[in-house]
Parts: C-alpha cells; structure tokens; sequence
C-alpha cells in the first residue's frame, strides 16, 4: 500500500438518490451491479442520516463537517459565510487537492467577501465561493429560464452546441424534454412527459457527460494526490431519460407506495401543509407515481452503468488500489410515500441515505462486504477523510462534529458511539410556512432518532414521535399518545443536550486551550496576589525594583 500522501478520494453523491433504491439495499427490481461491487468490496451503512433534507443545507453539513445550526447555511439559497473550514481547506494543508465536477448547491457569501475584501475571481475568492474546492466543472443541473430571467448557462450547453444540439439553453430544450407529434417540445418540468425518451443521445446526457469530465480531473491530477467530488444532478427532477433508460422499468416495478388513509385523518399541522404542496397533492395521483418512478428508476440504472465506467477507468490507471470511494446521496425523494413528493421532512425515504465506503487500504480486509447498522451522519465523511489522509481528526474537534468510520471500515466498533442522530429542517421559505402564519424565525424543525424512536420537535406545535421498532413504515404519529409522554420527555432531553454542545468556539481546539491554561502569569498578569512571596520570584522578573 502506497503512504498516505499517495492516497485519493472519489466522493460520489447522486442528487435525491433514495436509501432503498439500490440491490444491494433489497429493491427488488432496479439492479445496480457496479454499487453492489462496491459495497462488497467496502462497508454499506444501513442507518445513515442527512443533517438536513434539503440539497444546499445538507450539502453545507457534508462539506464543513458541522451541524446545520453550526455553520447557519440552513436552505438552497442562505450562503455559507465566509470563514468555515470545508473539505478543500482541510485536505491543502495534507497536500491532497480538492476537485469538483458537479453540484454543491453552494451560494457564495457575496456581502462577507466585499466586507472582508475578498475578490471572487482570486483563487481564494473562488475557493470561498465554491465549499473550499477548485471548481474544474461546477453545474448544478438546473438551468431553468423564466419570466424573472434564467440561472446562468453551464459548460454543458455550450457542450451541447458543440455537438449540433441548437438552442439557447440545450439543458432543457435536448436534455430535459422529449417530443411530441409534430415536433412539439415536451417539457421535463411537465410530469406527464416523463416517460418520453429525452432529445439528448445517451452519451450526451448529463450523467455521462459529467463521468467523463471526472475521468479528465483524474488524468490532468496526474500523479498529485487530490480529492475529486464527483456530484451528480440526477435522479433529481427533471424526470425524465434518454433512451433506453427511459424505458427499461414500467409501473409493474414500482414498490407500492407507503402511505395510509390514518396519515391524512389528523395529521400534524406542519406535516398536513408539506401534504397540501403542489409537489405533494400531485404524487398522491396514481398516475404520477406510474409516470415518474419508472423514470426515475432508470436514471438511477444510468448512474449505476457509468459507476462501472469509471471504476474501470481506475483499475486501467492502476490507482484503485489507492483511492477511498465513497457513493452516497443529499437526501431521499418521497416519490408519493406518505402522500407526499420532494423531500424537506424526516421520514426514512427523505432524511436516510445511502452510504457505501470502499477502503482499499489491506487494514480494511477484515470488514470486506459488511452492512452496518450503526447510527451514522453526513458530517461523518469528513473526518474519515482526514484520519484515512493521516491527519487525526481529534486535532480538529472545536469545528469537526462529525466521528471518523474507519473503525467500522476496519471491522472494529467504536468506543461509546452516538446513541442518537440529528438532522434540522428550516422550512421559512415554503408556503407552509406561510399558510401556518410563522414567522421565518421560528420555521424550523428538529429530527431524534435513536435506535427506536423517531422525534421530531417544531417550534409552536406539538411533536411528532414514531416507534421504528413497532412502525418501520413511519406511518403512525405517536406525538399526542399519552401513553408516550415519558418517551417524548427523553427524546426532548437529548436534543436539549444536542443544543448545549459547544460548537462556536472553532479559532482554538482543545489542546490549544489547555495549553494556554496559566500563560498569562508567565506575562506579568498576575490577578489576585495580596503578598509578593506568594509567587515565585521568576513572575515579578519583569517588574524591577519589586521586593519579594
């Protein structure tokens, strides 16, 4: 095994990629033969939790290692400020680099830089705008154009047009449409279109296009060692597919809906709004899920066949035996459970992810094939980063909340593990917000789960509380059961604890501090002494003339 200034990192993430919609993970029509490699190469954690449903908040946790109440980018659209350490700034003082091809979801602290003088185009302008990597293609994948004007247009339109496909934004008008008769443009936006085979040959399409400009990263780095975040946009919406993927799987594959009428008889008033939701009211329809999750499925089955492109692309290099892959995802997809479409609330098929971890390292033998039940969050990722790089992550708790899983990679347990993970979901900019009359402020919500229980705290209404153990389906709310009040008790106790943690004092660490404990006596602070002789005559050598 090379040193470990040898080593790589490709950190996979697919976009609303749910937990269960792998065959390594039980589904038992999408067969996903490159990750299912992976995981029996690796460790697959069954029990891993986002910090935040969302793409820009959990990605924020992903890339800082903190807490979403820790580093404040709590939506899509609350920059991260300017001043947190992320994966980048962590992995240059190693001498890895960090790459990205992809998503971050990332919105730059524009008012911070011009405070602090910062200039965006500057190496460490882009860095602080781009989660701390060197952007070698940053798209997010939604390039959406609308009466308030259109996102900015990516390399790949101008891709597209290279490669004869016409229009100001190919994005949507090749990629993300089909075609009706008559040559009538078919919207991805439009749901009903889903099943249509997208205008963009397959080659074309986003997923490959995005695995060859990581293979371009790789071979451009060299023989630098780097840490490539390879972030792909789909399966996120648009649903729809080039063919054949986007008829490789009918409504006769579907997984039947997890949802019951009990869920919309007296449901949370929070969770009774995310159900009134254009998104939700539209995947309660048959049809829809009929529609999508065939398409969806697919997508998933086109990420699974590049996977196996570029594992192959490693071995051919002879770096696989060198570089950690991870593949996981931002959140879930309810895809019509719970009556519900998107993401945004903690039921399993949103909040939980899928996480495999392939160590390639001989330390990691004993653990090959594992499945992991352990009770893991995002913010995990980057300290096992930093402790497979060589850089203990001890040295970074005031900042790193997350715990290394080399452990677990290394068949071992971990002493005095989590009992309990969290995850937060502030829902100020949704109309449900709107509808419950909240203000912004107080628009948030706050996941527990332990290994039984699932509680959700939200401020000004009751909780809501779920008995995994009982109810693995999630479907009945046990908030209001007097029967529960001591469970809700504890369950409210250990988030309380969770909100006493110190998590802002990041500018000194712990060895820091103790360091500094009795340094300012050695400069002549010398706070509470009544006779001279109380202290040794070496503290007042700075004071002449002093009668000891």
């Amino acid at each position: 095994m090379p040193g470990r200034n040898d080593r790589n990192i490709l950190f996979i993430m697919a976009d609303q990629l749910r937990w269960d919609y792998l065959s390594c993970a039980g589904h038992p029509h999408l067969k996903t033969p490159n990750l299912d490699r992976l995981a029996a190469r690796g460790v697959r954690f069954t029990r891993a939790y986002v910090q935040s449903p969302v793409c820009g908040a959990s990605r924020m946790s992903f890339y800082t290692g903190r807490y979403v109440a820790s580093h404040g980018a709590s939506w899509n659209d609350v920059p991260l400020e300017v001043g947190e350490h992320t994966l980048g700034d962590y992995t240059r003082r190693l001498g890895v680099q960090a790459g990205l091809v992809g998503k971050t979801h990332m919105n730059a602290d524009v008012e911070g830089m011009e405070r602090l003088g910062v200039d965006p185009k500057s190496i460490i302008g882009v860095r602080v705008s781009e989660c701390g990597f060197d952007p070698y293609e940053r798209d997010d994948g939604l390039h959406g154009s609308g009466p308030d004007g259109r996102y900015p247009s990516p390399r790949y339109n101008a891709y597209l047009n290279e490669k004869g496909y016409d229009g100001d934004n190919p994005w949507h008008s090749w990629s993300n449409a089909g075609e009706r008769e008559g040559n009538t443009l078919a919207s991805g936006w439009a749901m009903r279109n889903a099943r249509l085979p997208a205008r963009v040959r397959e080659e074309d399409s986003e997923t490959p296009y995005m695995t060859r400009r990581a293979m371009d990263y790789i071979r451009e780095a060299g023989d630098k060692p780097w840490v490539l975040h390879l972030s792909f946009i789909k399966p996120h919406w648009p649903y729809i597919a080039p063919a054949p993927y986007n008829d490789m799987y009918g409504p006769e594959h579907m997984i039947p809906a997890n949802r019951s009428e009990g869920e919309r008889a007296d449901p949370h008033p929070v969770y009774r709004e995310f159900m009134q939701h254009r998104v939700g009211k539209a995947f309660a329809r048959d049809e829809v899920r009929e529609n999508v999750i065939p398409v969806y499925m697919g997508l998933i089955k086109q990420i699974d066949d590049q996977m196996g492109e570029l594992f192959g692309f490693l071995e051919e290099r002879g770096i696989a035996d060198r570089t950690m892959i991870v593949m996981t995802s931002d959140h879930g997809d309810y895809l019509g459970d719970h009556w519900m479409g998107e993401k945004d609330l903690f039921h399993d098929c949103s909040v939980k992810i899928p996480l495999i971890v392939y160590d390639p390292s001989p330390e990691a033998d004993a653990a090959r094939g594992n499945v992991c039940d352990a009770l893991v969050e995002s913010i995990d990722l980057l300290p096992t980063f930093l402790d497979w790089l060589g850089d203990d992550p001890a040295g970074h708790t005031h900042r790193l909340e997350g715990r290394s899983l080399l452990p677990f990679l290394h068949g071992q347990t971990p002493a005095a593990w989590r009992e309990y993970a969290i995850s937060e979901y502030d829902y100020s900019l949704m109309q449900a917000a709107v509808r419950l009359g909240v203000e912004p402020r107080d628009a948030r919500l706050f996941m527990v789960a332990d290994e039984r229980w699932k509680y959700i705290h939200a401020i000004g209404f009751r909780p809501m509380l779920f008995d995994l153990s009982a109810d693995p389906a999630e479907l009945v709310d046990l908030g209001a059961s007097p029967a529960h009040d001591e469970v809700r008790r504890h369950m409210a106790a250990r988030l309380h604890d969770w909100g006493l943690r110190l998590s802002q004092r990041t500018t000194r660490s712990e060895s820091q501090i103790k360091a500094m404990r009795g340094k300012s006596a050695r400069k002549g602070i010398l706070i509470g002494v009544w006779d001279e002789a109380e202290l040794p005559a070496e503290l007042w050598s700075g004071y002449p003339g002093v009668k000891i």
